[in-house]
């Protein structure tokens, strides 16, 4: 899957940051999300959604190789990360996120939940469009 947004759609309500949270660590907490709403002001109503192309910049930085290409997206190993950072720093998009409960960034992995409850069909899957 790549996950994609039609950016004009979003209205910054971040029900995809709750249901990130939700489905990659069972809280309610947009913090712990692996994507982000972005208010663009003074515009009002112009928000952005800061994604993850998947471009593997993060995988190729990483000195402990806990990033891996799995299904289309490269995913953290919690096991094998250090949380040295070294991907945050190094994804052009600033797309990796940290937060202090937790050792390894927080990165999205193409799991599509935040697409199948966005309430303005903001998110899509691009690998679909295409077809």
């Amino acid at each position: 899957m790549k996950l994609a947004a039609r950016n004009d759609l979003c209205s910054g309500c971040r029900t995809c940051e709750v249901l990130c949270a939700m489905a990659n660590y069972g809280e309610c907490n947009p913090k712990k999300s692996a994507l982000r709403a972005i208010a663009h002001f003074p515009v009002p109503g112009k928000y952005e959604l800061l994604l993850c192309t998947q471009c593997g910049t993060c995988a190729d930085a990483c000195p402990m190789g806990a990033i891996k290409l799995e299904n289309g997206a490269y995913v953290i190993d919690r096991n094998e990360c250090t949380g040295c950072y070294t991907c945050v720093e190094a994804c052009p998009r600033e797309a990796l996120f940290t937060h202090a409960k937790e050792l390894s960034p927080i990165k999205c992995k193409g799991c599509g939940e935040c697409i199948e409850y966005c309430p303005r069909d903001v998110l899509y899957d691009a690998e679909k469009e295409d077809e």
